[in-house]
C-alpha cells in the first residue's frame, strides 16, 4: 500500500515493513524509515522529532554544506554531499556537480515495465518520484514498487535529458538508501568456478565497503546480492536487511559507514569506465532491485525472496510447472560420442523414469575439442550419423524429450563462422585478445550479430523436436571494447542488453522449450537471467559435500526450485570424492534433479538406486517447486549440512541431512525443526516417529548414525489427531 500524507511525506508498506521518507523544507527527497511495519501516523513524530535533525535549514549560513549528513533517496555530487554519488551528470564542459529537487510524483497500479532489461513481471502499486537537478538538464525518475502480500521493494531509477544539450552519464545505480546507523555486519556470497556463492560475513567498518564484478558478468566471484545483518541476526531471528540486483553483467554494491554514524547502500550498474551519452529526450534506465527487511534473520530473508521471484520475476508458465528430470552426457562422454556411445544412455534413461535425455557440447560444426566450433550452429553428422533426428528418434521410440546445449554467446578462432566475420569478436585491433576455454566472445553489443545468433540457433530449435535447452556461458568479457561502437563506456551495459535481447527472442519464439541457464556453472546465477531461464546450473562441481555447501549459499536468496542440482558419478570428476548413490540423489533432491553420468555403465544397484530415488522425487516435487525453506544445519559451521522444506499449509515437510565425517564421540546430535503448525501431528515416512509440530521444533529430534558422508531424508506428513 501507498500513501502519500499531508505533510509531504511518501509511506511505502509491504505486507511486514515499512518504508518511508518525505519533500523537507529544502525541497530534498529525504530518506524517513525503512524497517518493521508501523503506522502512517508515526510518520509525523518521524518527521517532525527525528528526521528535522538531519534536513538542512534553507537561508543557513552553512546551508550547502549540510547534504553531508541528510539521509538521501538519491545521492548527488559535488555541491556539499561528500558521500558516494547514486548519478554523475557530465556536461560538455566537464562540469558534473549536482543537486537534485522533487519535482513530483504518481501513483499507479502495476509495476514499470523496462525494455530491454528484466524486472517484476508484476505488481503491486508503483510510486514515481520525479527530481530536478539545479545545475543541468536532467530528471531522474525514481521508482518505487510495493506489495502488500509480499516483503520485497522493489526500486529503479531513469535518468531523463530534458534539455537540449547532450550530457554523459559517469554513474546511474539503481537505489540509495541511507540507514540512520551502521551497526551492521555486511554477508556477500563469494567463491570461484566450482565453489560459487560461499557466505562470507564481515563487520561493516567506517569507510566504503564495495563489492563488484568487473567481468561482464555476475560472476563466480561474487553475487549481485548483499545482507546487512544486526549484532543479533541468527537464521531465525534477528534484524537484516537485504539487497539484490535483477541484473547478470558488471555491477557494484556499496556500503558506505559515515563519521556520523550513517550507512548509506546502494547499487546498480558498475560505474567502472561506465559512460553513457544522453541526448535531448534520451533516457537511461537502470535495472531493478530488490530490497528486502526481515525482523526474523536471514532464513525469513531468504524465504521472502524465494517468494517474490517465484511470484514476480520467474516465467509464469514454468515456475510452478513439473520441471524435466534428465540425463546429460556431459561426464558421461565428453567430446567423445558417437550414436553408438548415446544409445545406451537413452535406452537406460527410459527404464529407470527419466524423462529427458540431454546432449551437451559436441554436437555442431567441428567441435572434438574446446579449441573449436564455436559459432558454427550446424550438426556435425560426422559424429552423429543422420543428424539430430537419428538421436531424437532413439528419445521417441523410449517415451523420451530432448534437449540441446548452446553456448550462443561464444566463437572459435577455428570456425567457419569467425574466419567469415573475425570483426563480430569482442576486441580491438592491434591487441592481443586474452582466451578463455580457447575461444572469444561475440560481440552482442551489435544488434547484426544479435541477429545471426537468433537465426542460428532458432533454426535448429524449429527443424528438431527439442524440449530444452542449456544455454552456456564459459569465459567472462575481456577487452571492452566494440568496433562499431562510437562510445565505448556503453559497452559492457549494451552488451547485456543485447543477452537479454536475445533471450527475449529466443524464450518467446520457442514458448514450449524449456531454458536452462549456465555459466561454466554458477557463473551468472543471478535474478535477471531467471527472469528468462527458470532454472539454472547450480555449479559445475556435482560432488555431494561441496554442492551442499553450494545450495545453503544459493539459498540465501534464490529459491531451491531455481538450482538445477544433478546425481553425477563418482569418483567425482572435480573433487575425486566417493560418495554413496544415496547422498548424491539427497543432495540433488533439494532442486530441479537430474542425472549427470553413464547410465549404461552404472551396477543393478545403482540403477535401482536410481530408480527409487525417482519415485521419492516424484512425492516431493510440489515442495521443491513451492515450499519454504528453513537451513537447520550450516555445513560451513559444523560437522552436518540439514535443510527442510515444509509446505506452505504445513500438511507436509521434507528433510535431507548428510553427516560430513564420522568423529569419535560426536554420534548423537539432537535438531530441532522449523516451520511446522506446532498443533499439528506428524509423522516422520519409514520411522515409527509421530510427534506434534511443537515437539519437533522445541524438543527436536535424533539424527541418525551414519558415516562419512552419509545422508538421510525424511518426509512428513500432518494426520489427522483423534478426539
Amino acid at each position: 500500500m501507498i500513501t502519500v500524507a499531508d505533510n509531504g511525506a511518501f509511506c511505502l508498506q509491504g505486507k511486514d515493513y515499512t518504508y518511508a521518507m518525505y519533500v523537507n523544507d529544502s525541497g530534498f527527497l529525504q530518506h524517513a524509515y525503512y524497517g518493521k511495519k508501523i503506522e502512517v501516523a508515526d510518520l509525523e513524530y518521524l518527521i517532525g522529532h527525528i528526521c528535522s535533525k538531519f534536513a538542512p535549514t534553507k537561508g543557513g549560513l552553512n546551508y550547502d554544506m549540510q547534504f553531508d549528513n541528510m539521509p538521501s533517496e538519491c545521492g548527488f555530487y559535488a555541491h556539499g554531499d561528500y558521500r558516494e554519488p547514486s548519478v554523475i551528470i557530465e556536461r560538455s564542459d566537464g562540469a558534473a556537480m549536482s543537486r537534485l529537487r522533487y519535482v513530483s510524483h504518481k501513483v499507479y497500479g502495476g509495476a514499470p515495465t523496462l525494455a530491454g532489461l528484466p524486472h517484476a513481471r508484476k505488481g503491486g502499486d508503483t510510486l514515481a518520484v520525479t527530481l530536478k537537478d539545479d545545475f543541468s538538464d536532467a530528471t531522474v525518475i525514481l521508482n518505487y514498487t510495493v506489495y502488500d502480500d509480499l516483503n520485497v521493494l522493489v526500486r529503479n531509477a531513469q535518468i531523463v535529458n530534458v534539455g537540449k544539450e547532450e550530457f554523459t552519464l559517469k554513474k546511474a545505480f539503481s537505489f540509495c538508501v541511507d540507514l540512520p546507523d551502521s551497526e551492521f555486519d555486511i554477508m556477500r556470497l563469494c567463491g570461484r568456478w566450482a565453489a560459487e556463492r560461499t557466505p562470507v560475513t564481515s563487520p561493516i567498518k567506517y569507510g566504503i565497503t564495495r563489492l563488484q564484478s568487473l567481468r561482464g558478468s555476475s560472476s563466480h566471484k561474487i553475487n549481485p546480492f548483499a545482507a546487512f545483518l544486526r549484532a543479533n541476526c541468527a537464521e531465525e531471528s534477528g534484524e537484516c536487511y537485504g539487497v539484490q540486483l535483477m541484473y547478470s553483467g558488471s555491477f557494484a554494491l556499496t556500503a558506505e559507514s559515515s563519521a556520523d554514524g550513517s550507512l548509506r547502500i546502494q547499487g546498480g550498474v558498475n560505474d567502472t569506465a561506465f559512460g553513457w551519452t544522453l541526448r535531448a529526450g534520451e533516457s537511461f534506465t537502470s535495472p531493478q532491485a530488490a530490497l528486502c527487511y526481515s525482523d526474523g534473520g536471514t532464513g525469513k530473508m531468504s524465504r521472502h525472496y524465494a517468494d517474490f521471484l517465484r511470484e514476480c520475476v520467474i516465467d509464469p508458465r514454468y515456475v510452478y510447472k513439473k520441471r524435466p528430470i534428465v540425463v546429460n552426457n556431459w561426464e558421461a562422454t565428453y567430446f567423445d560420442f558417437d550414436n553408438e556411445k548415446l544409445f545406451p544412455i537413452i535406452d537406460e534413461a527410459a527404464k529407470l523414469g527419466i524423462d529427458t535425455f540431454v546432449l551437451d557440447d559436441g554436437w555442431f560444426g567441428k567441435r572434438d575439442s574446446d579449441t573449436s566450433g564455436l559459432g558454427d550452429w550446424t550438426v556435425n553428422e560426422k559424429k552423429l550419423k543422420g543428424g539430430l533426428k537419428t538421436v531424437i528418434d532413439r528419445c521417441k521410440k523410449h517415451g523420451l524429450k530432448f534437449g540441446l546445449w548452446f553456448e550462443p554467446e561464444m566463437i572459435s578462432e577455428d570456425s567457419d563462422l569467425y574466419r567469415a566475420h573475425p570483426d563480430w569478436a569482442i576486441g580491438k585491433d592491434g591487441v592481443q585478445p586474452c582466451r578463455g576455454r580457447n575461444q572469444l566472445v561475440l560481440d552482442l553489443t551489435r544488434s547484426d550479430v544479435v541477429d545471426h545468433i537468433f537465426a542460428a540457433v532458432s533454426d535448429v530449435l524449429a527443424n528438431n523436436d527439442i524440449s530444452y535447452v542449456k544455454w552456456d556461458f564459459n569465459r567472462d568479457l575481456t577487452e571492452m571494447f566494440s568496433r562499431k561502437l562510437d562510445r565505448q563506456g556503453e559497452f559492457a551495459h549494451r552488451y547485456m542488453l543485447g543477452v537479454y535481447s536475445l533471450a527475449e527472442r529466443l524464450t518467446t519464439a520457442f514458448p514450449d522449450v524449456f531454458f536452462e541457464g549456465c555459466a561454466g556453472g554458477g557463473g551468472r546465477f543471478d535474478a535477471g537471467m531467471l527472469y528468462y531461464f527458470p532454472q539454472i546450473w547450480t555449479s559445475d562441481d556435482t560432488d555431494a559435500y561441496e554442492r551442499a555447501k553450494i545450495q545453503w549459499g544459493t539459498s540465501m536468496c534464490y529459491p531451491v526450485s531455481a538450482m538445477s542440482c544433478h546425481v553425477s558419478a563418482c569418483p567425482n570428476h572435480q573433487t575425486g570424492r566417493t560418495v554413496s548413490i544415496d547422498t548424491r540423489g539427497a543432495i540433488a533432491s533439494l532442486g530441479a534433479t537430474g542425472y549427470e553420468l553413464d547410465l549404461s555403465k552404472m551396477t543393478d544397484d545403482e540403477k535401482s538406486a536410481v530408480k527409487a530415488q525417482i519415485g521419492r522425487y516424484g512425492a516431493i516435487a510440489e515442495l521443491v517447486l513451492k515450499g519454504d525453506l528453513y537451513r537447520l544445519c550450516d555445513p560451513f559451521d559444523g560437522n552436518w549440512f540439514c535443510v527442510m522444506l515444509v509446505a506452505k499449509d504445513k500438511n507436509q515437510a521434507y528433510v535431507v541431512g548428510e553427516r560430513i565425517h564420522a568423529v569419535p564421540c560426536d554420534l548423537i546430535k539432537t535438531i530441532k525443526l522449523a516451520g511446522l503448525d506446532a498443533d499439528k501431528t506428524y509423522a516422520i515416512d519409514g520411522t515409527d516417529i509421530v510427534a506434534s509440530g511443537r515437539a519437533l521444533m522445541t524438543a527436536g529430534i535424533v539424527l541418525p548414525m551414519l558415516g562419512d558422508f552419509g545422508s538421510f531424508t525424511w518426509k512428513l506428513k500432518q494426520i489427522e489427531n483423534d478426539k
